[in-house]
């Protein structure tokens, strides 16, 4: 078998992830685009914003730490508040590890570097539709996913940032926010399981909204974990 042989599945499953990454963008330019607005009133400088946005590209801790520079809170607050947000990564992280833990090392630190939501959620459940995938196909598939989403979220936070008060309040771009997040969660919703989880979360997320910042979107997942763990349970014990 020749090595383009080998490579061929590997490089039609990185155009796949492109391909199904591609709509997010349509989210993810206004959502990046309104972080720099954003940025730019909390006071950070170009360089600070821009370095915000590659360095950690997660927009949910990235907006949770600005707010609370905007409030004038201590750097420990701040920091505190960007982990609580960004802790569902380590759940991504350890989902990911089945199907991606034999990658080699350079490659896994690239997935760890691109790791957010919607290269997790995208990818997880292609890999769950399509057991027979190699790790190669996995990677290639995770990486095309990522390559329209990475550049346009740095490339627009830029604009956001160099745009600034002249982007009118009356749009409300920031409405574009949860409506990323339920075309996200939305497929993911295949089994009683998933949509008892989803259900608390919910409902725990909204009763604890007053809560600091990523307090009680934290303790929502871990309801929400515990009532899929419960209910995943029940449903086998009854079939058992």
């Amino acid at each position: 078998m020749t090595s383009s042989t080998v490579k061929a599945p590997a490089r039609s499953a990185y155009w796949a992830g492109v391909r199904d990454g591609t709509p997010f963008i349509l989210m993810a330019v206004p959502f990046a685009t309104v972080f720099g607005v954003v940025a730019t009133d909390a006071g950070l400088t170009i360089a600070q914003a821009m370095g915000f946005s590659v360095l950690v590209i997660a927009g949910a801790a990235q907006f949770a730490a600005v707010q609370m520079m905007m409030e004038n809170a201590g750097i420990a607050f701040v920091l505190l508040a960007a982990l609580a947000v960004n802790l569902r990564m380590a759940m991504y992280s350890a989902s990911l590890v089945p199907y991606l833990g034999p990658a080699p090392l350079w490659k896994r630190a690239l997935v760890a570097y691109l790791n957010f939501d919607q290269t997790y959620i995208t990818s997880i459940t292609r890999y769950e539709g399509r057991p027979e995938m190699s790790v190669a196909e996995r990677v290639a598939y995770f990486f095309g996913v990522a390559t329209p989403i990475t550049p346009l979220w740095i490339i627009m936070t830029l604009v956001g940032i160099l745009a600034g008060s002249a982007i009118p309040e009356a749009w409300a771009l920031d409405f574009i926010v949860p409506i990323m997040f339920l075309a996200m969660v939305s497929p993911m919703l295949k089994s009683p399981a998933h949509v008892a989880a989803a259900a608390v979360s919910v409902v725990v997320a909204l009763a604890l909204s007053g809560l600091p910042s990523g307090t009680g979107l934290l303790i929502a997942a871990g309801a929400a974990m515990v009532t899929g763990a419960v209910m995943e349970t029940w449903i086998e014990g009854r079939q058992a």
